[in-house]
């Protein structure tokens, strides 16, 4: 069995996120240094591979889990749209266990998404998933940045998610940007990885 080496991707997201601490370089976010920034302070949210849902909650439990120390970041309105974008309305009194899971990963975008995150991470959000599912998520998400005019930053080992998900690709190889573009750029003009 080949076991794929590890870049660093999930590090990066971390390092975004405020997880983790730095030990060289600076973060900059819209031209600040925010490197020493507490996570909690930062504004960005993520949306783990796993999902981390807490599976003694139904689905709405887990969609507002945040809002009950932050009620004022979005009103009942808002999550009710969210929730309708993601088509999640008859799903909303289930178990996570009874979910599938394109329905986990939905209830997890939103659980995300009511907190109005800055920047939105997503850790490999489709490598559960196939088929029609997939491309369903794929749109989800895209919509998702699209309405809420929404940096996202998506970590993915599969090239044709990252292609077809993104305006700009970073290809780490062995911890290095190796190259970083527009897809078409990625596809036409590949860097030379060697």
């Amino acid at each position: 069995m080949r076991r794929r080496k590890s870049c660093g991707k999930t590090t990066l997201l971390n390092l975004i996120l405020g997880i983790v601490d730095s030990d060289g370089g600076q973060i900059l976010y819209q031209g600040e240094d925010i490197t020493d920034v507490p996570m909690e302070k930062r504004g960005f949210n993520i949306v783990f591979q796993d999902y981390a849902l807490f599976p003694n909650l139904n689905v709405y439990q887990n969609i507002t889990y945040g809002l009950r120390n932050k009620p004022e970041i979005s009103s009942r309105e808002e999550v009710e749209e969210l929730i309708s974008l993601l088509g999640l309305e008859e799903h909303l009194s289930k178990r996570i266990g009874q979910l599938s899971g394109g329905q986990k990963q939905r209830v997890a975008l939103a659980r995300t998404m009511v907190m109005k995150p800055k920047i939105l991470l997503l850790d490999e959000p489709l490598s559960a998933l196939d088929g029609v599912i997939k491309e369903s998520i794929k749109d989800r998400i895209r919509t998702i940045a699209r309405e809420y005019h929404l940096t996202t930053i998506i970590v993915t080992h599969d090239l044709e998610e990252a292609l077809t998900l993104s305006d700009r690709v970073m290809i780490i190889n062995e911890g290095k940007i190796a190259q970083f573009a527009r897809p078409e750029e990625i596809i036409h003009q590949p860097e030379n990885s060697s």
